[in-house]
């Protein structure tokens, strides 16, 4: 007799799997059009996100589709592209036909790093690719500020970002030549 070693998890794949089969086939609705009775299926484009140097590229593939059947918007952040596929249904004199290509609207949102410039956000659509190109945010940039005595004679400087955040002063005990940064 062989031992077999029990594993959990391959069990739960598999009655998840299982699951997902049962209740996949069981809440599918028939579509009522020309009397068919084939399971409606949801169209969900395929997407792919790149990230370049000084951009972030998303290409959707929409085969299909044409420019005007796209919508692409951006609110707070989310970049939503969404659009509808029309289903052709040709008649067949035998009384029946096989549909495999689905259709239906759709809208895929991807949230966007805080700081992009919406203005600068390009799209182009080419034999039904859809490409988005999103400029990557700026990084906050260090900058100098130069420090003046009250004789007018630049003392020094100070050196910080611009996300730099107001600190506590420094201890009595500290070392003179610590420097806060502020913005």
């Amino acid at each position: 007799m062989a031992l077999v070693r029990w594993e959990p998890l391959r069990e739960l794949n598999t009655l998840q799997h299982e699951m997902n089969r049962l209740f996949g086939g069981f809440f599918e609705q028939p579509t009522g059009q020309s009397g068919a009775l084939a399971p409606a299926r949801q169209w969900i484009p395929a997407m792919d996100l790149v990230e370049t140097d000084g951009a972030y590229i998303l290409r959707a593939d929409l085969p299909g589709l044409k420019r005007d059947d796209v919508k692409i918007e951006l609110e707070q952040n989310v970049l939503t592209i969404s659009g509808e596929r029309v289903a052709k249904h040709e008649q067949s004199t035998d009384g029946y036909y096989r549909i495999e290509r689905a259709s239906g609207s759709f809208a895929r949102s991807l949230t966007l790093p805080s700081g992009v410039d919406a203005d600068r956000i390009e799209a182009t659509f080419a034999d039904g690719v859809l490409e988005v190109r999103i400029p990557t945010p700026e990084q906050p940039r260090p900058r100098r500020v130069e420090i003046s005595t009250p004789d007018g004679a630049a003392a020094g400087t100070v050196e910080g970002t611009e996300a730099a955040t107001v600190q506590d002063p420094p201890a009595a005990d500290s070392s003179p030549d610590l420097v806060g940064a502020t913005a």
